[in-house]
């Protein structure tokens, strides 16, 4: 431990690494963010009431058993650098801790009493532009601390969409019609609980669309948790 340490802060002298968040120096092997912004995120706490907004967010349009976010997406948010550095300057370590946080609020939860983890895929172009797929990276995250399995071969994206960025509710769920196909090989997903994972809900489009395609395989419940809400 105190090699590894003295490792970091020789390496630190030359090499330092920063805070994405704050933008002070990280001073322990292993930190993305530092404590003190891990203190203040602005988490939710949504995983312990049924009713929060997320969940809300799906009333009358899929069934799920729950759904929850680890922190609100404020734009502007000095937090919204996390978002961004996982999903446009390829920080996965940003990913898996994100995804090990949501792991730890999910495990003395009925969340975590699934049988898979199930990422929100991209078109394959898409991945191949950025080289991965973020959500992928967050199951990851979340399979370290739960050991819940990750199944990136479920659930395929057969149309590649316009962005959602500036689109209302109804444009986007528009977008999405048709998007999502599935691969349920030997029943595979019959009467089993899956756990829908992505990185920012807005509007639900896109993940109402990735429920209503597992749904055909008849699972027993779906759970969905992302790492922010908008």
């Amino acid at each position: 431990m105190y090699v590894r340490q003295w490792l970091f802060d020789i390496t630190g002298f030359f090499f330092p690494l920063y805070c994405p968040v704050c933008g002070n120096i990280l001073c322990h092997p292993g930190e993305v963010i530092c404590l003190a912004c891990e203190l203040k995120m602005p988490r939710t706490n949504f995983v312990k009431d049924p009713e929060n907004p997320v969940a809300q967010l799906f009333w009358g349009r899929t069934k799920l058993e729950g759904a929850t976010s680890l922190m609100r997406f404020e734009k502007g948010s000095k937090y919204q650098s996390l978002i961004h550095g996982l999903k446009y300057r390829g920080e996965k370590r940003i990913g898996l801790f994100l995804g090990k946080l949501i792991g730890k609020e999910l495990l003395p939860t009925s969340f975590s009493d699934v049988d898979f983890i199930v990422p929100v895929p991209l078109h394959p172009k898409k991945e191949k532009k950025r080289g991965f797929n973020q959500s992928e990276v967050i199951a990851s995250g979340i399979y370290e601390i739960t050991g819940i399995p990750v199944r990136n071969n479920i659930l395929f994206r057969k149309q590649h969409t316009e962005t959602q960025t500036h689109k209302n509710r109804y444009q986007r769920w528009e977008n999405m019609d048709g998007v999502f196909e599935i691969s349920n090989e030997n029943g595979v997903l019959h009467n089993k609980k899956i756990l829908l994972v992505d990185d920012v809900v807005t509007t639900g489009s896109t993940l109402e669309a990735c429920a209503e395609t597992l749904h055909r395989s008849g699972p027993s419940a779906i759970y969905i948790a992302t790492i922010a809400c908008a």
